[in-house]
């Protein structure tokens, strides 16, 4: 058993408070993403579960054991940090081996848990290579070995491909994932990335201000957000919103309107809402068609950036000014900046959202 049990877990420095109550349940086997912005205490959370920082309240438990009281080295975790760290004067075979030998590991012992490393992480030719002569990937596989060797209940990754640039860090997302199927072990994985988050995780928890948003499947919380800010931080790029008020309209449908800029037909959320009502239109870049400047909401192209298999679209409302992204595909008709154009959201991927950010049920 490797789950992951968290109960109320409470941290401050000082006055500041960093972690409000944390409760969260990780499955044994389970890739989990904590994610979000800079000082959300995602970092400073997983360092209280590998025993790094003392917990002020609450409890954390490795396979139903509580471990609040436990020295690091004895929870059964491994911990895989932005910075390498490896040992210079070390070959790759010797970092790797070094936290066994200290614990007196037979010598043979030793480097059967190395070779078994080497070869799941397909790095056999570099064993007695220097860190030194190593690629900054190849520095991060040593370091991950240096984790698998010890055969740990739980891994911990805090932010472990920062220092690469864009090419290996895809490469190694495709490294992960590879390991953690081979392996099925618990994974605890930290992240500002929201690439990262979606294309590693099981599960994504999303962290603000010392709370989780909300926890969930990827595609759950890429197309079902429980509220403004989980859907504004995970996509790119951003999902758009829209400043607004309820009409009313149909029996089962709505009115939007935005602002002086057009109006739309949506469903009608459970409950209804009254004529009048502030709201925010949430809808993502893919899901705007562009149309006549009398169709949709009214806007002006601002920029237009080429990707080659597409062209996101950079618009700004009328009136409001409000900006706007849409992606289009790279065989889309001719824009220009300063055209003026009809944004089209797609009623059946739009999402509202109350004054207070709160997800409204559409579909």
């Amino acid at each position: 058993m490797s789950d992951l049990r968290l109960r109320g877990i409470r941290k401050s420095f000082g006055a500041v408070e960093v972690l409000r109550g944390i409760d969260l349940d990780i499955a044994e086997g389970e890739f989990t993403v904590f994610v979000g912005p800079s000082g959300c205490g995602k970092s400073t959370l997983l360092r209280m579960i590998a025993g790094l920082e003392d917990i002020d309240d609450g409890e954390v438990a490795i396979a139903g054991t509580r471990v609040n009281e436990i020295a690091p080295a004895e929870r059964g975790i491994a911990m895989v940090f932005q910075s390498y760290a490896l040992y210079p004067h070390m070959t790759v075979a010797q970092n790797m081996g070094f936290a066994l030998k200290m614990a007196g590991q037979p010598r043979k012992a030793v480097d059967a848990a190395v070779a078994r490393a080497a070869a799941i992480l397909q790095i056999e030719p570099l064993l007695e290579r220097k860190p030194r002569e190593l690629s900054g990937g190849q520095r991060q596989r040593v370091a991950i070995g240096r984790a698998i060797v010890r055969k740990p209940a739980v891994f911990l990754f805090d932010e472990p491909l920062s220092n690469l640039d864009a090419a290996l860090r895809v490469q190694m997302r495709i490294e992960l994932s590879r390991l953690h199927k081979e392996l099925g072990s618990t994974m605890v994985y930290v992240t500002h990335d929201q690439v990262e988050a979606m294309t590693l995780g099981d599960r994504i928890a999303v962290f603000n201000g010392g709370r989780i948003e909300q926890v969930g499947a990827p595609l759950e919380l890429y197309t079902r957000p429980a509220n403004q800010f989980v859907a504004g931080f995970l996509g790119s790029p951003r999902m758009n919103f829209i400043r607004g008020q309820a009409l009313a309209g149909g029996s089962a449908t709505m009115k939007f309107e935005a602002q002086g800029a057009g109006l739309i037909e949506l469903p009608l959320p459970p409950g209804g809402r009254p004529a009048g009502a502030d709201l925010v239109l949430g809808v993502r870049p893919e899901h705007i068609g562009v149309g006549r400047v009398d169709e949709g909401l009214a806007a002006r192209i601002e920029l237009l950036e080429h990707l080659g298999d597409s062209v996101i679209v950079h618009a700004a409302l009328d009136s409001s000014n409000e900006p706007v992204a849409l992606r289009l595909s790279a065989d889309h008709g001719a824009l220009a900046a300063g055209q003026r154009i009809g944004l089209v959201p797609q009623a059946a991927h739009a999402l509202l959202f109350d004054a207070s950010g709160r997800a409204l049920a559409l579909h």
